[in-house]
């Protein structure tokens, strides 16, 4: 029997070095992130951690071997090279360095071209961070073992490619010390106050202190703030289209819900290829809707299950403000008025039309539109103090927008952007033009912002009068301070919960609420520590 070639040795035993590294460093960037979770008061079982382990080994493999097979292949190059100049340097304590280094450089590199704030959740903390380089720099070593000396090399002691990796571990410990302090040194804590929700979208508190919660795929719950506890799915709710972004989204109480008991929804009706934002009311009894009544659609029915708008506020003559989304495909519609794509429309709360709405009589026009030239607003409200009405908006691959809504001015989309396509595609060569708003503040890259509030409680004083805005692919809530018709984003918050954020409330308690968007979303409240 022919012996086996030694190249076919190294190449077992780059695989056994590589899949080491992978797995644990797939269990370490697990582990990172449950501690996360468990800085809120979550409580995680021994089950869920080796169940949530064993899918993210399966999740983040292809990830990591991809990560670890180009660390190791630059720390063979590296090494081959610099164990040629410098005989006297240990070569697994140099694979492990190189690799260490080499990922490093490559989560760097991934995350500015994915355009996110971190592909790999673990590494924003230094914590995650150093695991996942201990792993690299194990991976490497091993690899070291075996693969290229050189025939001076003077070796260090046998022990030091565990005095390398005892460092990066003596490094992670004094980081795990510090990221403790740091969370405990947080101005707020954060706690779950209801669990288990499908895709929630908005959350309207109650005269009387409990809340309700809309669930995108067309369920309406109310949160006892007292029981902190869920209803069962509120019956009664007309039929509802859900897919994609389709599906339930605001809710709001009348200005008279204590003497009227009349809630206002915003959803999506009709089919895949003829739908629309439609806006309805009904009275709530406790336990159901009764007498549901449509009050406004938008016209036309679109194709596609994208960019609805669906935020709703009242402004102080009791007439309700509308947003309404192009429908992603049809974005020149938006320059249109006489159509509601792209707009934000002011009804009555019987769904008449204001007589002072800023296109009455206007040949062509929609009565009911208030403003146009709007991609995706998903976070608008009136603020009494100031008597302003704010709005933010997605843009497309970057040019998030916040905007100051006057009646009957043009905000530019899709003639004037920040943003680009999402192939790369210019969509327009202008960020202003005459006749069209420019933005107090715009965000470049996204953060997809939905959700919105400013806060005006006692429990923060420091953040008194500053905006709020949930972040979706940001995984946050940006702090905004509004002075005159500037804004200035101050502060990024709540990261560490690595949950899309889609809404944001304050609370008559004076706490700061947000919904989390996933299958298993949240309710938190944030208080302070």
């Amino acid at each position: 029997m022919m012996p086996t070639p030694q190249y076919v040795h190294k190449f077992i035993h780059f695989l056994r070095s590589m899949a080491i590294g992978v797995v644990l460093a797939s269990v370490i960037q697990t582990q990172v992130n449950l501690w996360s979770l468990q800085q809120f008061g979550m409580e995680i079982d021994l089950a869920t951690r080796l169940t949530t382990s064993a899918q993210d080994l399966l999740s983040v493999t292809p990830l990591l071997c991809a990560l670890f097979t180009a660390s190791l292949l630059i720390a063979w190059a590296a090494s081959w090279w610099l164990l040629k100049l410098f005989t006297w340097i240990n070569t697994s304590c140099l694979y492990a360095l190189i690799s260490a280094l080499s990922v490093w450089a490559l989560i760097v590199l991934l995350n500015y071209l994915a355009a996110v704030p971190n592909l790999i959740a673990a590494t924003r903390s230094n914590l995650g961070l150093f695991g996942l380089l201990g792993a690299a720099a194990l991976s490497g070593g091993l690899w070291g073992k075996r693969t290229i000396t050189h025939s001076t090399n003077l070796q260090l002691p046998s022990s030091g490619l565990k005095q390398v990796l005892m460092a990066l571990l003596a490094v992670s410990l004094c980081t795990s010390v510090n990221l403790s302090m740091a969370a405990n040194s947080a101005p707020y804590r954060v706690e779950t106050m209801a669990s288990g929700l499908v895709h929630p979208w908005s959350l309207a508190f109650l005269p009387e202190g409990n809340a309700l919660i809309t669930e995108r795929p067309g369920r309406l719950r109310l949160w006892f703030a007292k029981e902190q506890r869920l209803s069962a799915p509120i019956p009664g709710l007309p039929k509802i289209f859900s897919g994609g972004q389709a599906g339930l989204f605001s809710v709001i109480a009348s200005p008279h819900f204590n003497h009227d008991r009349t809630l206002f929804f915003t959803y999506a009706s009709g089919t895949t290829n003829a739908n629309r934002l439609t806006v309805a009311k009904a009275v709530f009894k406790g336990d159901k809707l009764e007498h549901v009544t449509e009050i406004f659609r938008c016209w036309p029915d679109k194709q596609g299950k994208a960019h609805y708008g669906g935020r709703m506020t009242w402004l102080p003559d009791n007439t309700l403000l509308i947003s309404l989304g192009e429908g992603y495909s049809f974005r020149e519609q938006a320059q249109n008025r006489g159509n509601h794509l792209g707009t934000t429309v002011r009804i009555q709360a019987d769904g008449s039309v204001p007589t002072d709405n800023p296109f009455i009589g206007q040949k062509g026009a929609q009565p009911e539109i208030y403003t146009y030239g709007h991609r995706n607003v998903q976070g608008l409200i009136y603020d009494p103090v100031d008597r302003l009405v704010i709005a933010h908006e997605h843009g497309p691959k970057g040019g998030d927008e916040i905007n100051l809504i006057e009646p009957g001015k043009n905000y530019g989309w899709p003639a004037i952007t920040y943003g680009i396509d999402y192939s790369g595609a210019i969509i327009s060569p202008f960020t202003e033009r005459p006749g069209m708003e420019q933005p107090v503040l715009q965000w470049t890259p996204s953060i997809a912002p939905s959700g919105l509030t400013r806060y005006r409680g006692n429990l923060f004083p420091q953040w008194r009068g500053n905006l709020f805005i949930g972040a979706l692919a940001g995984r946050s809530v940006h702090r905004v301070v509004l002075q005159g018709d500037t804004a200035r984003d101050v502060e990024t918050l709540f990261s560490e919960l690595n949950e899309r954020i889609r809404d944001v409330v304050s609370g008559p308690d004076g706490a700061l609420y947000l919904l989390t968007d996933n299958k298993k979303g949240r309710l938190l409240k944030v208080t302070p520590r």
